[in-house]
């Protein structure tokens, strides 16, 4: 084998895992722009590629356009996320969305009500098998895309509303408009689902990575971000908040 070659099957190998990881593998178009490659290992690279493709993607989307997924933590997107200072683990799809919807749930833990109580069997949920989705285009089925947590599930039904106070309320809008509207809370839907709370933009919005990569410099500095209850009653909070009803 020359060098030449034996550079050429490192970087395609690399190249096929790479691919897998970033799921740009994940659909059938983008497997086709890959034509037959004759180097085994290249071969074997892209057969465990399409194995996970089998394994994981449904090529079914839920209800914001994000592709569903059959597992959680099995070398997907969807992952199970520690939601820093409550206590709480929820599974969620990685990366900017995991960002975003961990805040959201953070700032609810403070501000709305304590997540977690002794004895709370179910105080947040965030993917569901596709299985578990009756009609994809409902906002809830994007839990199976990981796009979508659901907080106290067994507390706060869908077609229910009335189960927060004024005050309460108040709180949950100033946190999606932390989100500049890309988080919807199924409280102001027709159909109220009040413990829903979901992606609003489709995947590759720049709007998401934008507002992800503010809550992330949110964190990084004191007295910012989930945890410093800032006061929602506050005339430019509240029209702020109102943008996004």
């Amino acid at each position: 084998m020359t060098r030449r070659h034996a550079l050429t099957t490192a970087a395609g190998v690399t190249t096929a895992a790479s691919l897998a990881s970033t799921g740009l593998l994940a659909t059938p178009a983008a497997a086709a722009a890959n034509p037959p490659v004759s180097n085994d290992e290249l071969k074997e690279a892209l057969r465990r590629v399409k194995a996970r493709q089998r394994r994981l993607l449904t090529g079914r989307p839920s209800a914001n356009g994000w592709e569903m997924q059959k597992a959680v933590d099995d070398d997907g997107d969807i992952v199970t996320r520690v939601v820093p200072g409550t206590g709480l683990k929820v599974a969620v799809r990685m990366g900017d969305t995991e960002t975003v919807l961990v805040h959201v749930i953070r700032r609810f833990h403070y501000e709305v009500d304590t997540l977690g109580l002794p004895g709370e069997p179910n105080p947040v949920k965030g993917w569901v098998v596709p299985s578990a989705v009756r009609d994809s285009r409902l906002p809830e089925s994007n839990q199976a895309s990981g796009t979508a947590v659901v907080i106290r599930p067994d507390f706060y039904p869908p077609g229910v509303g009335g189960g927060f106070t004024e005050s309460q309320e108040l709180a949950i809008r100033d946190i999606v408009a932390d989100t500049e509207g890309i988080v919807r809370w199924g409280g102001e839907d027709r159909r109220p689902y009040e413990g829903l709370f979901h992606l609003t933009v489709r995947p590759g919005d720049a709007r998401l990575r934008q507002v992800a990569a503010r809550i992330r410099a949110w964190d990084q500095t004191p007295g910012a971000g989930a945890g410093t209850v800032p006061d929602v009653t506050d005339p430019s909070r509240r029209r702020r908040a109102a943008r996004f009803r």
